[in-house]
């Protein structure tokens, strides 16, 4: 089965930014988190997924296609939801859903219809008077009501309460229920993609730090604690970043070069805040 995305030395200049040579795959049937600060460029990477942006070097693959020539069935099978509500506010679910029947040939108005009963949508209440996670669903709707087989979502957890991030992580999992379905989600709240996620890549100043299955990633590092000397003492190759305080030292470390120290698990947002913020070794 092919990849979904396929990213080589992806590069795009800006003014006062540069995404330089990133690379990652996304295998069909999986879900990656792309995570990383802001700035970072991680939607700059998702403008060129979805070629609303022309890159200067590199090649990309979206489901077998460059995205900068992309064919109407390509765009038939993306569906994408960024953190704001795309439709007019002044809209209703009605609305939407002939607009969504007129732009795309094979949009299911009837998956439409049961992902708005299953959502709690209201079908006359117009947009500007939905809650943000009223407004995330409805755009998960449309996404998922025209046949797509990837979706790229760009921050679609900001601003939700957890009880609708749930929701949607729960939804992201079904979709992935079918093989040839994938998911790119950018996001935050990075205990989200822990729970969810089989990848994840890691940008950082316009370049991938690591992109790797999320499970050997955590299985990698762990975090050691000890005086300076310990610290110090262990092989410094398997030390990634060290934070240091009045009570001693901290450092994200491989793990078979951390267990001899007192240790506890490393989360992915512990991963990529010692890989930004931990001290020189």
């Amino acid at each position: 089965m092919q990849n979904a995305i396929e990213v080589r030395s992806l590069t795009k200049r800006y003014r006062a930014f540069k995404l330089d040579g990133v690379s990652f795959v996304l295998p069909s049937g999986c879900i990656m988190g792309l995570i990383g600060e802001n700035g970072a460029g991680k939607s700059t990477t998702i403008r060129l997924l979805l070629g609303l942006a022309r890159r200067d070097g590199g090649e990309v693959s979206v489901l077998g296609e460059d995205p900068e020539g992309a064919s109407r069935e390509l765009r038939e099978r993306v569906g994408v939801v960024f953190d704001d509500c795309p439709f007019p506010e002044t809209m209703n679910l009605r609305d939407v859903r002939r607009l969504l029947a007129a732009a795309y040939r094979r949009f299911n108005a009837a998956k439409f219809d049961s992902l708005g009963l299953k959502f709690a949508l209201p079908e006359r209440q117009k947009i500007k008077d939905y809650s943000r996670g009223m407004k995330m669903k409805l755009s998960i709707a449309a996404a998922l009501s025209h046949g797509a087989e990837l979706l790229i979502l760009d921050e679609p957890t900001s601003g939700l309460d957890p009880v609708a991030r749930d929701e949607l992580l729960d939804i992201l999992l079904d979709f992935i229920q079918d093989e040839r379905n994938s998911v790119l989600i950018s996001s935050h709240i990075l205990s989200d993609l822990e729970k969810a996620c089989d990848y994840i890549t890691f940008i950082h100043t316009g370049r991938v730090i690591f992109s790797e299955e999320k499970d050997e990633l955590l299985e990698k590092y762990v975090i050691a604690k000890g005086s300076e000397r310990e610290i110090a003492a262990l092989d410094q190759d398997a030390v990634v970043g060290v934070r240091r305080s009045a009570f001693g030292c901290e450092a994200l470390v491989e793990r078979a070069a951390g267990e001899r120290l007192t240790h506890e698990r490393a989360s992915i947002e512990d991963i990529m805040l010692y890989y930004i913020k931990g001290d020189a070794k």
